[in-house]
C-alpha cells in the first residue's frame, strides 16, 4: 500500500503505474507532533488525538490512475478548532480494473463479454484540465473542481449486472455541475462472473435480489460434472456428465425472471427426469438489475415498430412520464412464452424495468 501525508491547504496527489487506485483510509487531523509543523506554534501541534475520516477522498479518487486536489477544497469540517491539521490517506493499487472516459455529448459502450459489469466509481464533470481539452478555449477548462452528484448512482444502475451497457456524457443524463465548462464523463469498472446457484437435488433453489430484479442467463437441472452434489452419493450416481433438462431455463425463466426473489425446487416433478438413475442438481447462472424510476406511458405515441425475431416484436414509444427523462429511450417488446402467453416487456434507456404476463394465450400478430 501507498501513503500520503499533505498539509492542509497543499495539493494531495495519488496515482498508480498499474492498476487503479482504491483507497483504504483517509482521515484529517493531527496524530503526530513532528508532521506539519514548519512554521506552527507550539500550540498547535499538541492534540495527537484528531481525527476525522474524510470518504469524499475515496468517492473521487477510488478507479482512477491518478487523482489530485487541492485540500482547501474538500469543504472538511473542523474536527478539532485551534489544532493545525493535515490529509493523511493510505491506498493501494488494484489490478484487473477497467476505466473509461467519454468527452461531453460522446457515448461509451461498456462490454464485458461473457461476464457481468460491477461499476467502481464514476464522475461527471472536470478534474484536470487536459483532458477532453484538444482545440478548446483555456477559459472552459479551468474550472478542475467539477463533479456532478449522483454519477455513480446513475450508472451503476444503468449498467450494474449486465454485459454491455452504453452511457452519454452529457447533460440530461446527469445534471449540469460547472455550467461555462467541457466536462467528460469517467467510469472505472470491473467484470465479474454471473453469480451461479447450484442447488441438490430434492433441495429448494432460493434467488433474492434485496432492492433489484432477478435477470436469468442460462439454467439447468441434470449433471454436467462429477464433482457438484457428490458427498455421500455413489460413483454410479455421478458418473454421467452429459445430462440437461430441456426444458430448464423456460421453467426457471418463468418462476423467477423480473422478480426481487424466487424459489425454484430441484426435483423431477418440476423438470422432468433427464436422466434415470443418476444424482441431479439445479444449476442458475443470473444477474441483479437494480432500477431506480419507473415509467408510465399515458396515451403513447408509437414511434416504429420491428420484428426482431419470429414471436418477439419491439415497440419504441414518446409521451411517456417518470421522474427523469420523461418520453426518452422508452419501448417495450411483446413476445410469446413456451405457454403461449404474451410477455410484455418494458425499457428505459436499455434498462429493463417491468415485465407482464397475460392471462390468457394467444398468437402475437402485428
Amino acid at each position: 500500500s501507498e501513503n500520503v501525508i499533505t498539509c492542509d491547504g497543499s495539493v494531495q496527489h495519488l496515482s498508480c503505474d498499474t492498476g487503479l487506485i482504491n483507497v483504504m483510509s483517509a482521515i484529517y487531523g493531527r496524530t503526530d507532533k513532528r508532521i506539519c509543523t514548519t512554521g506552527r506554534p507550539f500550540s498547535e501541534i499538541q492534540n495527537t488525538a484528531c481525527v476525522l475520516k474524510i470518504p469524499i477522498i475515496s468517492a473521487r479518487c477510488n478507479g482512477l490512475r491518478q487523482c489530485e486536489f487541492k485540500t482547501d477544497t474538500l469543504g472538511s469540517p473542523d474536527p478539532c478548532n485551534g489544532t493545525d491539521k493535515y490529509y493523511n490517506t493510505t491506498y493501494n493499487c488494484i489490478k484487473g480494473r477497467k476505466y473509461v472516459v467519454t468527452c461531453e455529448d460522446g457515448y461509451s459502450t461498456l462490454d464485458c463479454g461473457n461476464d457481468v459489469i460491477q461499476i467502481i466509481n464514476a464522475n461527471y464533470g472536470r478534474t484536470d484540465s487536459t483532458t477532453c481539452s484538444h482545440g478548446l478555449p483555456d477559459t472552459i477548462l479551468a474550472d478542475t473542481n467539477c463533479y456532478a452528484s449522483g454519477t455513480l448512482s446513475i450508472v451503476a444502475t444503468k449498467c450494474n449486472g449486465k454485459s454491455s451497457c452504453t452511457v452519454q456524457a452529457s447533460n440530461t443524463t446527469f445534471k449540469d455541475p460547472c455550467f461555462g465548462t467541457s466536462k467528460y464523463l469517467t467510469v472505472s469498472h470491473h467484470c465479474l462472473p454471473h453469480p451461479t446457484s447450484v442447488t441438490c437435488e430434492g433441495d429448494n433453489a432460493v434467488l433474492t435480489c434485496g432492492a433489484g430484479v432477478l435477470n436469468i442467463h442460462n439454467a439447468n437441472y441434470g449433471r454436467t460434472d462429477s464433482t457438484a452434489c457428490s458427498t455421500g452419493r455413489p460413483s454410479s450416481q455421478t458418473s454421467k456428465t452429459d445430462c440437461y433438462a430441456t426444458n430448464t431455463l423456460t421453467e426457471v425463466t418463468n418462476r423467477c425472471e423480473g422478480k426481487s426473489s424466487c424459489v425454484v425446487p430441484a426435483t423431477n416433478s418440476v423438470f422432468s427426469d433427464p436422466c434415470y438413475g443418476t444424482y441431479k442438481y439445479l444449476s442458475i447462472k443470473y444477474s441483479c438489475v437494480v432500477h431506480s424510476e419507473f415509467l408510465f406511458c399515458h396515451h403513447p405515441f408509437i414511434l416504429f415498430t420491428k420484428c426482431l425475431k419470429p414471436h418477439i416484436h419491439l415497440f419504441i414509444y414518446t409521451n411517456c412520464n417518470g421522474p427523469s427523462a420523461a418520453g426518452r429511450g422508452v419501448a417495450r417488446t411483446d413476445s410469446l412464452g413456451s405457454d403461449r402467453r404474451l410477455l410484455t416487456d418494458t425499457y428505459h434507456m436499455g434498462a429493463h424495468i417491468q415485465r407482464k404476463r397475460s392471462t390468457q394465450t394467444r398468437a402475437l400478430t402485428l
